[in-house]
Formats: structure tokens, sequence, C-alpha cells
């Protein structure tokens, strides 16, 4: 077994993850360094989620070798490893009680729990609890539960609860989904100060949606029926190209302003009926 690269944060080698005698996603080799930002995007069932759920300690891969934060996976207790990982994702969203206090909820990660319980937090926590809010643009909601939010607060409340614990690695699991234009927009300008804040930990964001890749994002990975289409700098792998063969149809590709928007490409027997 290799040992892992301390420059790394995540480090994949032919890892697949097979359940059911379905292969998820694999064989992948990935590898996630401190300053990078990566986005992995590609179509529903296209193992996005099973892998990051590798790279947040969540589950073992059935072949291959998987090194998280400098630990390799299936032989580190894995409740060391939490508290180094930020995490946001609509399953963490579906086990939050509707009356958690939303400070509480951010606090505690600290302890990986959803909300206090009889742990003892002193004002240092509850001060970074505040500013995680504030990052968010949402100290306002301190006081509210969680159950009164809208979609677009609700995932702003987990990214300041996964920064939490000032955490090497965030992973974000499909933050905008569920969003309307404008509770979009407000979530891609606030991973687009963190992408660009030099002291922000790695971060890899999963989507569906060129349109949700902040500015700032160094490298992309794209995904098909769990195999790597393309993987690398950003401007290499959201190509054109490579969006028509992750999607099997003829994309069109845009950039403004450092946002890409995409778009199916109209046949020439479309033009001309329209016409």
């Amino acid at each position: 077994m290799s040992s892992p690269d301390p420059d790394l944060l995540v480090e994949l080698a032919d890892v697949s993850v097979v359940r059911g005698g379905t292969t998820l996603v694999g064989p992948v080799s990935w590898n996630v360094e401190l300053d990078e930002r990566w986005v992995v995007l590609g179509p529903n069932g296209a193992g996005k989620t099973t892998l990051l759920r590798v790279a947040a300690a969540e589950i073992y891969p059935t072949s291959g070798t998987a090194h998280v934060l400098g630990e390799t996976l299936g032989h580190v207790d894995i409740s060391e490893l939490k508290p180094r990982i930020g995490l946001s994702s609509s399953a963490l969203a579906g086990r939050i009680p509707s009356d958690e206090v939303v400070a509480d909820l951010v606090v505690s990660a600290g302890y990986a729990v959803l909300g206090r319980w009889r742990e003892k937090y002193d004002e240092m926590d509850d001060e970074r609890a505040v500013d995680m809010l504030e990052t968010a643009g949402i100290e306002h909601l301190a006081r509210r539960t969680f159950g009164t939010l809208s979609e677009g607060e609700r995932k702003r409340v987990l990214i300041a609860r996964a920064l939490m614990t000032d955490p090497e690695l965030l992973l974000l699991d499909e933050p905008a989904a569920g969003l309307d234009l404008g509770g979009r927009e407000d979530l891609v300008a606030i991973l687009t100060d963190l992408a660009l804040d030099p002291d922000a930990p790695a971060t890899v964001l999963i989507t569906h949606h060129v349109e949700e890749i902040p500015p700032g994002f160094t490298h992309a990975m794209l995904l098909k029926e769990g195999g790597v289409v393309a993987q690398g700098l950003i401007d290499d792998v959201i190509t054109e190209e490579n969006l028509s063969t992750a999607f099997s149809q003829a994309i069109a590709l845009e950039r403004t302003d450092g946002r890409f928007f995409a778009r199916r490409k109209r046949s020439r027997s479309s033009h001309r009926r329209a016409r």
C-alpha cells in the first residue's frame, strides 16, 4: 500500500465504489492540493456524490486506495478526520430538526453533532459562529429556527456550519440545488469570495450546471457513468467538446465575466424551421 503524499489533501488511486454489483464511480485517480478549488460536474448518476462521500471519509472505496488529509481510509479513526473536513450536503440538511436554532446548528459543528446538547462551548466558539454566519451573509438569522428558513437561507447556514471548524477541506454537494435565480446568484457570490480568499480551505463543489461555477475556481473534473471524461485546469476541462461528451449532446459554451453559460446547440434543421 502506497504512503500518502503530505502535500495532497485528497489522493485517490484507481478508486472504485461498487454497490450491488453496480459500479457507482471509478476507477478514478484524483489529487486535490492545498490551494485548489475544484468543481466536479456531470449528469445525474455520473457518480459525483459518491466520489464526494469518499473524499469526506463517509464511505470507503471498494477497490483502490484513498488518502484524505494524509490518512489512509480504512486505517484511521474517522472521528479524528471529521472536524478537519467541512461538509454541506442535502443528506445533512435532511437530518436537521426543524426546531434547531441556527446559531446552535453552526457552533455545534465543533463536536460534529447537529445542535447543542450537553457540550460546553466557550466565548470564542460563539464568536466564530457569528463570524461564519457573517461570512455567509446571514448573521441576522442566528436566532431563527432551521425550519423557518427559505431553501437559499438553509444552504447558506450549512456553508457557515461547514466553515465553523476552520477545515482544511471544504466539500459542497450541489449547494445551489433548488434555488431560484436570486438565491443561486447570492450563493455564487459567496463562493466566489471564498474561492478568491487565499486563507480559505481547499474546496470541492459538486454541480450539474456550469452556470453555478464561481469565478476563482481553478480545476474541474467531468464525470459520465462513473468514469472520468476529463480533469485538470478548469479552462482545459470546461470545453464544448468535453461537455458534449459528458452530457451526450451537442453543447454550446460561452464565458462572460468569468462565468460559464451552456445550452444545447440548435441543429441546422431546427434553425431552418425557425426561419
